[in-house]
């Protein structure tokens, strides 16, 4: 789904929801965070703040919306009012109650790999793109770079390239 510009709100202000709003952040969403109590890190962000409890309506205007709190009985209201209004909602660890779940993404440049497990265990796909890491290092940012530009101009990579990609992998392979 693209977020670019559009409006997007987390209900919470807990490491759950400063991670959807940092995701969102990547994707050029304009995030809305509402909670009673917001994570340090979550000031420092690009976001607009609204330091109190949810309230109905808060999702109006809004393209995606996170339940991201501790209470169950928020996430349900947040996500009543998200289905109701039609617009898309996660609701963290109850992915049966939300209309979607997200997988752990690593992001090397344009190269993102994405690791998921349905919403069973998002602990356990943090944990595995965490093992990625060391594998898919920063040179894949350029490696990226480097094959859409042959692709661009309509060439494709060049041995030298080719053995970088075999290089890497390996490394995979172990």
């Amino acid at each position: 789904m693209d977020v670019f510009e559009k409006r997007c709100v987390v209900v919470g202000g807990g490491e759950v929801a400063a991670r959807k709003a940092r995701g969102l952040l990547e994707s050029g969403a304009r995030v809305v965070v509402i909670s009673p109590e917001v994570r340090p890190e979550i000031l420092e962000m690009d976001v607009e703040v609204h330091n109190r409890p949810y309230t109905p309506g808060d999702l109006g205007g809004a393209s995606l919306a996170f339940a991201a709190t501790d209470s169950r009985g928020v996430n349900a209201a947040v996500a009543r009012e998200a289905q109701e209004s039609g617009v898309p909602v996660n609701v963290a660890d109850r992915p049966a109650e939300g209309d979607f779940t997200l997988p752990s993404v690593l992001r090397r440049g344009g190269l993102q790999v994405a690791v998921s497990t349905g919403g069973a265990s998002p602990t356990l796909a943090r944990r595995v793109r965490g093992g990625l890491e060391d594998s898919f290092g920063p040179e894949w940012a350029g490696i990226v770079e480097r094959y859409g530009a042959a692709r661009r101009a309509g060439t494709v990579p060049d041995a030298e390239l080719e053995g970088e990609v075999v290089r890497c992998l390996s490394r995979l392979r172990g």
